[in-house]
C-alpha cells in the first residue's frame, strides 16, 4: 500500500501546478434556505483563492435559474484529494450531517472526491442531497478493493469500470484513492438497477482482475442498488477480504456465533460457542479496523457502543485454524 501512496505523492507533487475546474453543487429541495445564502466549505478553498480552508462564510454558491440546486465551479489543483461539506447559512453550526456511507471515515464527517484529471472540461462532483448521499434519483455506491496481494501497484493508479458508468467500461474516468490504508475506494452515483464491473490494476483494459468463477457474473463482478450501498472491501482478482494472517480461508460459515441484543444502542454481546483461540476485529462499513482482540479464549466478548458511531459494523471473529465468521452490528 505505500507503493499505491508513493504513486499518488508523486502525481500530486507533479501536476499540482495544473488546474482542474470542480464543479460543487447541492440539491435543497425541501429545505428552507438561510437568507445567508448555501455555501461550501471545504480543503479546497485557499488553493481556490479563498483566504482559508474550512471557513462556513466565503465560498458562496449560487442558485440555478428556479431549481432547488445551488453550485460553484472553482479551479483548483488536480491529482489532489480534497474534503468538503455545505452549510445552510455561513456558520459552521449550520453545517449539513454527511451520512456515514459518504464521510472520509466514522471520525472525519466530510465529504471527499480526489481530482484526477487535466481534461480540458469541468469535474461535476453531482448535485447530492443537503444531508444526503447522492443527487436525487440516484443511490450512491462505495466501491473498495484491497491491492494487498497483487504486488507493485500501477503508476496509473487503480480503477474500476462497468456498465454504471455513462461511458461504459471506461477503464479510465473513476480513480479510486487510498486514505493511507489498505483499502483503495471512490463514489459513484447510479439509477437503481444491477450492474457489472472489474477493478483495474492501472488504466487499460488490459490491466484487469480475474474475478474468480464462484463470484463472476459474465467474468465481471455484479452488483444490485437498491439503495445507497457501501460495498466490501475485497481482494483484487479474489472473492472475499485479503488478510494478512498466513493460511486464513474464508468461510463466513465457518463456526456459530451470535451477536445480541442487535440493534444497541448501549453494548452487545458476542456469543462464540466453541473453545478456541480467536482472533476478532470490529470493522466499519468501509473496511478499516476499530477494534481488535488477539488470542482470545473466553466464550463471549462484551461491545460497548463507547466511541462507535450509530451506524453499520462488522464483526469478523478468526479460529485457530484460521476460519472466519462475520456478524453485522447495528449500532444505534
Amino acid at each position: 500500500m505505500r507503493k499505491f501512496l508513493f504513486v499518488i505523492a508523486a502525481m500530486a507533487f507533479a501536476y499540482s501546478g495544473f488546474a482542474k475546474k470542480v464543479k460543487f453543487s447541492v440539491d435543497m429541495a425541501g429545505i428552507v434556505t438561510s437568507t445567508n445564502g448555501v455555501h461550501v466549505m471545504g480543503t479546497f478553498q485557499t488553493a481556490a483563492g479563498y483566504t482559508a480552508n474550512l471557513d462556513p462564510a466565503l465560498t458562496l454558491l449560487t442558485q440555478e435559474g428556479t431549481s432547488t440546486i445551488y453550485s460553484i465551479i472553482v479551479t483548483i489543483p488536480a491529482f489532489l484529494e480534497y474534503e468538503y461539506t455545505f452549510i445552510n447559512g455561513d456558520k459552521s453550526y449550520e453545517v449539513e450531517f454527511v451520512p456515514l456511507e459518504s464521510r472520509v471515515d466514522i471520525w472525519n464527517a466530510n465529504r471527499w472526491l480526489y481530482v484526477d484529471s487535466l481534461k480540458n472540461d469541468t469535474t461535476d462532483v453531482g448535485a447530492v442531497i443537503f444531508s444526503g448521499n447522492a443527487p436525487a434519483g440516484k443511490s450512491l455506491i462505495r466501491f473498495l478493493v484491497n491491492m494487498t496481494n497483487t504486488g507493485n501497484i500501477s503508476s496509473k493508479g487503480v480503477h474500476v469500470a462497468g456498465n454504471f458508468q455513462a461511458s461504459q467500461w471506461n477503464t479510465k474516468n473513476n480513480i479510486m484513492y487510498s486514505f493511507g490504508i489498505d483499502t483503495i475506494e471512490v463514489i459513484a452515483y447510479v439509477v437503481n438497477g444491477t450492474y457489472e464491473f472489474k477493478y483495474y490494476n492501472g488504466n487499460l483494459l488490459s490491466n484487469t482482475e480475474n474475478v474468480p468463477p464462484s463470484c463472476q457474473v459474465n467474468t465481471h463482478r455484479s452488483i444490485t442498488v437498491t439503495k445507497d450501498t457501501v460495498l466490501p472491501a475485497i481482494c483484487f482478482s479474489g472473492c472475499y477480504s485479503c488478510y494478512s494472517f498466513a493460511g486464513i480461508k474464508e468461510n463466513t460459515n465457518s463456526q456459530n456465533i451470535n451477536l445480541y441484543p442487535n440493534p444497541t444502542n448501549s453494548y452487545a454481546t458476542l456469543q462464540l460457542y466453541k473453545n478456541d483461540n480467536y482472533t476478532i476485529s470490529i470493522n466499519d462499513v468501509v473496511g478499516r479496523t476499530l477494534r481488535s482482540y488477539y488470542n482470545y479464549t473466553s466464550s463471549s466478548l462484551k461491545i460497548d457502543k463507547n466511541d462507535l458511531a450509530e451506524g453499520i459494523y462488522y464483526v469478523s471473529v478468526i479460529n485457530s485454524s484460521g476460519l472466519k465468521s462475520t456478524a453485522k452490528l447495528v449500532i444505534e
